[in-house]
């Protein structure tokens, strides 16, 4: 079981960017999904969660209107389409998975996922 997330870079306040996570040795689509973001010396953030048993994704606050959860069930991929992107924004990304049914309080809670992404960054500096 593997996550594998892409897709970060440089951009600068205003921009967009598109963060893929790409599945493999098991089908995303039996499984909740978790976008986590963390800067140096802080802690994961959870930010957006798509879960198995709800069609409406939950947002954190932080990226609530400018973020955008999809699913590809037939690429078993996820993405996570970023608009409006702040510096407060820069982190490394992760994405997660878990087969657990979670409820809404759980979704975005580290400890939740069992598997993981290795990040990519994303930088928002003009």
């Amino acid at each position: 079981v593997q996550l594998q997330a892409s897709g970060g870079g440089l951009v600068q306040p205003g921009g967009s960017l598109r963060l893929s996570c790409a599945a493999s040795g098991f089908t995303l689509g039996d499984y909740a999904i978790g976008w986590f973001r963390q800067v140096p010396g802080g802690e994961r953030e959870g930010i957006v969660c798509s879960r198995i048993t709800s069609g409406s994704p939950s947002y954190s606050n932080s990226v609530r209107g400018r973020f955008t959860v999809s699913r590809d069930n037939a690429k078993n991929m996820v993405y996570l389409q970023m608009n409006n992107l702040k510096p407060e924004d820069t982190a490394i990304y992760y994405c997660a998975a878990t087969r657990q049914r979670l409820i809404l309080s759980q979704c975005r809670l580290e400890g939740s996922y069992d598997y993981w992404g290795q990040g990519t960054q994303v930088t928002v500096s003009s």
